[in-house]
């Protein structure tokens, strides 16, 4: 009875049309055979995912999180595929996976406009400097606090549009002085709940010295972190107010934790934060960094 079951929920899956499955990640492909040829059927699925990403109703905002195990690393493609250009950006490319998301950029028809980063990273090389190498009118997004190099310098409170969606970017310094959160907008024309894309600032069940402003988001706001270690991929806001162990604690004893952490020294910081600084271009004499900034 199980097996029969299981046999016609995947029936009646394999009937639904590809837009039942817009706003699920990683690609699946089903051959379909006929008499004339085969056809392929390409379904969107969630492998390991505790939570689905909700699309406005219009279905205007295409979403997938994307992972670099060595790092472990998530970059997270958004689009406005209701806008004629498809407009689209990428935020925390990874330079060893560039590859991967431009192709996957190109299969989903859309037009890649940033490529952006949440902060100075030391754990790898940021993929922004190679995408631009790859597509050249990519402009690359940096806070101007972090120093770094990059096309666009952006500041609390600034707003980074990709079709009719946009970005807010909001300022989280702690873990460097250049963080900042970029939260989706708000309105009836923008995707609900909101998405919060925190870096290195708030983790989930954890954080990288954040100065708790992104708590005053609300509580169904989903929490997308730069890095997951424990194989967890979203949260939100009042999850993570209710089970953060070092934010549900006093002020004395988050300091306490914060400083007695131990954590090793970053294997690839030596190489990642100069490399970082200019936009992840690690071949300076190849490409000059004043052609970042123009």
């Amino acid at each position: 009875m199980l097996a029969m079951n299981l046999i016609r929920c995947c029936l009646s899956l394999a009937r639904r049309s590809p837009s039942h499955f817009l706003n699920l990640s990683s690609s699946q492909t089903l051959a379909s055979s006929s008499s004339s040829r085969s056809k392929l059927i390409t379904f969107q699925t969630m492998v390991s995912r505790a939570y689905t990403t909700r699309s406005h109703p219009s279905g205007k905002l295409l979403f997938r999180q994307l992972f670099e195990k060595d790092s472990s690393t998530y970059t997270y493609l958004l689009a406005d595929v209701s806008h004629p250009d498809k407009p689209a950006l990428l935020i925390d490319p990874v330079d060893k996976t560039a590859e991967r998301d431009l192709s996957l950029v190109k299969e989903l028809g859309l037009k890649l406009i940033y490529a952006m980063n949440t902060h100075v990273h030391a754990d790898h090389i940021t993929g922004t400097g190679l995408i631009k190498t790859k597509v050249p009118a990519v402009k690359s997004v940096i806070s101007e606090a972090s120093k770094s190099k990059a096309d666009l310098l952006i500041q609390a409170g600034d707003k980074i549009y990709f079709g009719d969606l946009f970005l807010e970017v909001r300022s989280t310094p702690g873990h460097t002085l250049g963080c900042v959160t970029y939260v989706t907008g708000d309105g009836p024309d923008q995707p609900q709940p909101r998405m919060a894309f925190t870096g290195d600032a708030l983790l989930i069940r954890g954080c990288g010295r954040t100065d708790f402003q992104i708590f005053t988001l609300p509580k169904d706001t989903l929490i997308y972190p730069a890095h997951d270690y424990k194989g967890f991929t979203v949260s939100t806001v009042g999850e993570e107010m209710l089970y953060n162990p070092r934010l549900t604690r006093d002020e004395e004893t988050f300091r306490n934790i914060m400083e007695n952490l131990s954590l090793p020294y970053p294997k690839m910081i030596d190489l990642a934060v100069p490399a970082n600084m200019v936009c992840g271009l690690q071949d300076l004499s190849a490409k000059p960094v004043e052609a970042i900034s123009n």
